[in-house]
């Protein structure tokens, strides 16, 4: 059996699936707001609470539902190389994409746009320094009432028109949306494209929800847990305590990977560069007849 099965509380008593953290459990775990999360170091899928790993997933794939989304991606620059396990906060940072955050210490430019970290080549081979990630608020599919999970996105993730059944983050909310189909409506399939070299996911519809499904999704996404799952929060990297960034930061294990190799990085770290064309819309009957002729086409 897949450790997978863990990260779900299908089994618990119905009075226990959704219940909230009490402050005895806080305590024992460090007190503090945990966010639970998804990581996708290394190719695999790991189940972070509270900063430590708890359970990981060899499986390829993983079905989701996208709860809520960050309003824009966000921005990290790191000074130095990324080191495997540093749990430290970036030197800059931007949860807007237009500025430095106000607490930020050190800004390296009044706008985003016009940074010196932003140009190609101020990062490893022609990348930039300053990384782009997205942070999403997910579910499982087979556990919509369980935990909220945070999945922080690296760009390769985001950008790019990719191929039709493997699409980045971005491409495929288009297609869907460009079937009047809501991304926060329909089971995702996110899976490792293995022809990276470092972690990368694609995306494609599995079905649509079920109504009551679908309820649930919307209020949920309205929780304190999908809300802090999608909100940066660091303490400046002078302070102590405070979130630090992610230790296993996707964006920063691409520059890590570089660095290793000497080498360039993939065409993907500029990818932001290219904007994915909206497909056609189709008039279609229903949802289920996209995803019917999307599985069709597959076959």
């Amino acid at each position: 059996m897949s450790e997978l099965t863990l990260f779900n509380t299908a089994k618990l008593p119905t009075y226990l699936k959704g219940i909230a953290m009490d402050e005895t459990t806080r305590n024992l775990i460090g007190g503090g707001d945990s966010i639970s999360r998804i990581s996708i170091r290394g190719g695999v899928f790991r189940k972070i609470v509270n900063g430590e790993e708890v359970m990981q997933n060899d499986d390829r794939a993983m079905n989701i539902v996208i709860v809520k989304s960050a309003p824009s991606v966000h921005r990290t620059f790191y000074a130095g190389a990324y080191k495997e396990g540093e749990n430290a906060a970036p030197d800059c940072w931007s949860s807007n994409n237009e500025t430095p955050d106000t607490i930020v210490r050190n800004p390296q430019s009044p706008k985003c746009a016009t940074c010196p970290q932003n140009i190609k080549g101020s990062g490893q081979g022609d990348s930039r320094a300053c990384r782009f990630t997205r942070r999403l608020a997910v579910v499982l599919d087979n556990d919509i009432s369980g935990d909220v999970l945070q999945l922080a996105l690296p760009a390769q993730s985001i950008f790019g028109k990719g191929e039709k059944g493997k699409l980045p983050l971005e491409a495929y909310v288009k297609f869907l949306a460009g079937h009047s189909l809501p991304v926060t409506a329909v089971v995702t399939e996110m899976r490792f494209d293995t022809n990276s070299a470092t972690p990368k996911l694609t995306f494609k519809p599995v079905r649509p929800l079920e109504q009551d499904e679908y309820t649930a999704v919307v209020a949920r996404a309205e929780s304190s847990e999908a809300n802090a799952a999608v909100t940066m929060s660091f303490t400046p990297k002078s302070d102590k305590g405070g979130e630090a960034f992610e230790a296993d930061d996707e964006a920063n294990a691409v520059v890590a990977a570089a660095v290793a190799k000497q080498a360039k990085p993939t065409p993907a770290d500029d990818a932001a560069d290219v904007a994915p064309k909206v497909r056609g819309k189709a008039k279609v009957a229903d949802v289920k007849s996209v995803l019917d002729q999307w599985a069709d086409d597959d076959a």
